[in-house]
């Protein structure tokens, strides 16, 4: 019983007792320690780009990131104060948080 994997009625073999569950088949992989996760990648693609206006680039961010522009905005605030993103597209992140400090200062 113990430590022992167990055949589920279906075939598959379950994880030990008190183990982590193997990750489902389609699941994406966790970054590697110090590198973006694929969404974060994805997010500074998406500034990378020139838009000629913000409906394509909303457009762009529901059918292809799968959430709403408002929390795609959370999301690359938070990824401009991340060192990781810095150092995979520092003129990116360098020029978006010129823009923030203008914007606050501005205010």
């Amino acid at each position: 019983m113990g430590g022992q994997a167990s055949a589920s009625e279906d075939g598959t073999a379950s994880a030990p007792e008190g183990a982590p569950a193997p990750a489902p088949e389609n699941a994406p992989e966790a970054p590697a320690p110090g590198e973006l996760s694929a969404l974060d990648v994805a997010v500074l693609a998406v500034e990378r780009r020139s838009w000629p206006s913000s409906g394509p680039k909303e457009r762009h961010i529901r059918e292809h990131l799968g959430f709403s522009p408002t929390r795609y905005y959370q999301l690359l605030n938070a990824l401009l104060d991340d060192p990781r993103a810095l150092r995979h597209d520092a003129v990116t992140v360098n020029r978006l948080l010129r823009r923030r400090a203008a914007r606050r200062d501005r205010r």
